[in-house]
């Protein structure tokens, strides 16, 4: 596996999925066209873009490009590296019928092909071993918390995300993703207070 310090956004979880097999990263998914309208997503990538730096990797297909420029026009560029796939004619293997332009998108592209695109936008790759960094946000971190798993959990997991301006679909495991892009445990744990309980902003 090959580890990034960026945030890595894309257009869907099929290209999340193969670009999980390769990258030791935090991949973020637009849901297509759902980023032209979903002002929380799009707030959580400008703060993601500003902490941890942004690689846009969308299909090569016409709605691909619609959805990069979009992202270009909404994020500071200083914060945003591009990475192009290379038009390749053909379908992915879940399909039954090549997409209307015909091109595989990021699903469809060989390891090889996506690392190249990766570094020809300018992302340095770490394949060494990294000195251990801070210990991650786990589980059961939100356990103890009373984020996940019982009685109540959801309404608090809410109040953290509404706190945090994320967006309020998020599931505890893309919550727990993001967070750990975002801060350090000790940060987070910053934001309760010594009952567990959030403390006001």
């Amino acid at each position: 596996m090959i580890k990034l310090k960026e945030v890595v956004v894309v257009e869907g979880r099929y290209d999340k999925n193969t670009l999980s097999q390769i990258l030791e990263a935090t991949i973020i998914e637009t849901h297509g066209f759902g980023i032209f309208s979903d002002k929380e997503r799009l707030s959580m990538l400008r703060r993601l873009a500003e902490t941890r730096g942004l690689v846009v990797m969308t299909d090569s297909d016409g709605a691909g490009f619609m959805i990069r420029n979009h992202l270009k026009g909404a994020i500071d560029p200083q914060y945003v590296k591009h990475a192009y796939i290379p038009d390749v004619l053909g379908k992915e293997k879940r399909k039954s019928s090549p997409s209307r332009e015909g091109k595989l998108g990021v699903e469809g592209m060989t390891r090889e092909v996506i690392l190249q695109a990766l570094s020809r936008a300018g992302v340095a790759f770490d394949e060494t071993e990294n000195p251990p960094e801070s210990e991650p946000i786990t589980k059961t971190d939100l356990y103890e918390l009373g984020l996940s798993g019982g009685s109540g959990s959801a309404e608090k997991r809410q109040m953290l995300i509404k706190q945090l301006g994320l967006p309020e679909r998020l599931t505890s495991n893309a919550l727990l993703e993001v967070l750990n892009a975002l801060m350090k445990r000790e940060d987070f744990f910053e934001l309760f207070d010594e009952n567990g309980s959030l403390k006001a902003k």
